[in-house]
């Protein structure tokens, strides 16, 4: 009975003519990272995880109500992504992350602070909420019976950050706020609730309170282009239940209409569209892509704040990957930095912990 599971997978794959992955062990040295990616690797390529995880999974979220490893069912049919409320919950920093420079995320961004100081380059910095920091009372009855909210560690990394003269925008209060002043019969979501990221509301209130930061500081002049708003809708299936792969689940599920603003040029009539040449460079990860560069295009963060600003503006964004691969990918492409006055520089709050290829320091 033990035996029987890895001598019919490693028979499966001979005969797709492939060699048994479970050899793999004997050619890669034995480092923790290397036996995670191998674990990874097993699980991933299983014939039967492939045939008999997704009816488990159904089964567990009909009784259970689970929707999986990477999901929590919160309140009201909401769904939170688990690596956010790992964040939150968790203590942090972990005692170990002390001894690894590659994990310190204010050094980084200082180093990378000081790298386009030199070149006459700006620096705005915008750590994300995740959804449970702005909606912990639709994760936990808990939550809702207190009087604040829950704090999360993004609120120390921000004071730190402000110590060590780094310009932040802070959406926590603003969300916050906003959130006090409504009545919950009438509230506005700033959320999805089946999903990780914001709604087309929360896009433009966070676009309108960074352009009038901008401003504020005198670093950028307004532009000259000219943009209108085009109400549209969109359906959208929440990302949270797609990575769950279980087609049944997904059904389960309503698609959420989500009310957005297409940004249009005037002029042109035409959505609008990035500019590389532009003064202003913005690095981000999904929250900066959704809206934006997937249904129904030109109507996420981006747009709103080429609008705000009367000017397009450059972007490298990295779904995952705002605390290492964009700046990995800007110093693979130097060319992008003339003419910026202004790098505005966004991540999800638990890639501060859980980031891509942590916080490394990476030459430009």
């Amino acid at each position: 009975m033990i035996f029987i599971v890895p001598l019919t997978q490693a028979a499966i794959e001979i005969y797709q003519g492939q060699s048994p992955v479970v050899l793999d062990i004997a050619t890669r040295t034995p480092t923790a990272e290397n036996l995670r990616a191998f674990e990874r690797q097993l699980e991933d390529s299983s014939w039967f995880s492939k045939k008999l995880r997704p009816w488990m999974q159904y089964l567990w979220f009909e009784t259970l109500s689970n929707p999986g490893d990477k999901a929590i069912l919160g309140r009201d049919g909401w769904l939170f992504y688990k690596p956010d409320v790992r964040y939150l919950v968790e203590p942090y920093p972990p005692d170990n992350s002390r001894a690894q420079p590659d994990q310190d995320p204010v050094s980084a961004i200082v180093a990378f602070q000081g790298q386009l100081s030199r070149r006459g380059i700006r620096l705005m910095v915008i750590p994300m909420p995740g959804k449970p920091s702005v909606y912990p009372d639709k994760l936990t009855r808990r939550a809702a019976l207190k009087d604040e909210s829950f704090p999360s560690h993004t609120l120390g990394l921000i004071a730190r950050l402000r110590e060590a003269g780094i310009e932040v925008v802070d959406l926590f209060a603003t969300f916050q706020r906003l959130r006090s002043s409504q009545l919950s019969s009438s509230e506005e979501l700033y959320y999805l609730p089946q999903d990780t990221h914001w709604s087309g509301r929360g896009v433009s209130i966070a676009a309108d309170v960074v352009a009038e930061r901008i401003r504020s500081l005198g670093w950028i002049s307004a532009g000259s282009a000219e943009y209108d708003l085009k109400p549209v809708f969109v359906k959208r299936r929440g990302d949270i239940i797609r990575m769950a792969r279980v087609p049944a689940i997904e059904q389960h599920l309503p698609f959420e209409e989500v009310s957005c603003n297409q940004v249009v040029d005037r002029a042109t009539g035409q959505l609008y569209k990035d500019d590389p040449h532009s003064s202003v460079l913005v690095l981000g990860d999904s929250f900066f892509r959704i809206f934006q560069n997937d249904e129904p295009f030109s109507a996420g963060f981006v747009a709103h704040l080429a609008n705000k600003l009367r000017q397009p503006l450059a972007t490298i964004i990295n779904d995952g990957g705002a605390s290492t691969l964009v700046r990995q990918e800007l110093s693979r492409r130097p060319s992008l930095l003339q003419g910026k006055k202004l790098v505005i520089w966004e991540f999800v709050e638990r890639d501060i912990r859980f980031g891509t290829e942590g916080w490394k320091h990476v030459p430009l």
